[in-house]
């Protein structure tokens, strides 16, 4: 008994168009997937497409972050997130909580992690981006030291695995925001760890690094 013919369209290979930018697309869409490796791969393609779309900077990192946590036993924030983030708000001093809302969302980061975040920052409906960029860092670091070192490796401008530097008065406002909602960092010591840094700022043209706050010879930047 013969088959049954099929009630399908036949198409030849000469009869389907794809779009001649379709291959790149999906190529520098896969390649930013793997970079960013997302929780959740469906909301992060939507977030992908739309900034595309919008012409907005993309979700991705700039390299592949070896793991360092997972969403069961962390909140899955990563310097490299917070550098998206940054790359994505930090032109602004001021943002709304909707927006950041948005860009947390399509990095497939938790809600809850937010909102502990903008607790702690005392923040309203507009936020102070330095100042939450300043609490992501912290709230990945072990101690305030280590929060301003990724804080400088973030913001730098020097090549990977360079100085890290970023400019002293920026290094000033950052630190003196972490150490006052610490809480337990006096005024006297802010102030001896800003006056040492002085001194070398004064040779780097402005500029500090990890290198200068990390040393014996600096006074400790926190209670550690």
């Amino acid at each position: 008994m013969p088959e049954p013919k099929s009630t399908e369209p036949m198409y030849c290979s000469q009869q389907i168009n794809i779009p001649p930018e379709l291959p790149d697309i999906l190529k520098q869409f896969t390649k930013a997937a793997i970079r960013t490796q997302p929780t959740d791969v469906l909301q992060w393609s939507a977030a992908y497409f739309r900034a595309l779309s919008n012409g907005d900077t993309l979700p991705v990192k700039e390299r592949l972050e070896m793991p360092v946590a997972t969403q069961k036993t962390d909140t899955g924030l990563t310097p490299g997130l917070i550098a998206v983030l940054n790359k994505q708000l930090g032109t602004q001093e001021l943002v709304t909580y909707d927006e950041l809302d948005v860009k947390w969302k399509g990095l497939c980061l938790p809600k809850e992690k937010l909102d502990d975040l903008t607790q702690v920052g005392h923040f309203g409906t507009d936020i102070e981006w330095k100042k939450f960029f300043a609490l992501a860092c912290s709230s990945i670091s072990p101690n305030i030291t280590m929060a301003m070192k990724t804080c400088c490796e973030i913001l730098t401008d020097d090549p990977q695995g360079g100085a890290s530097r970023i400019p002293f008065d920026i290094f000033k406002d950052l630190y003196t925001y972490l150490a006052q909602i610490d809480g337990e960092i006096p005024q006297d010591q802010i102030d001896e760890v800003v006056s040492f840094l002085s001194y070398h700022v004064d040779k780097q043209e402005g500029m500090v690094q990890p290198r200068n706050f990390v040393s014996p010879d600096c006074p400790r930047l926190g209670t550690e």
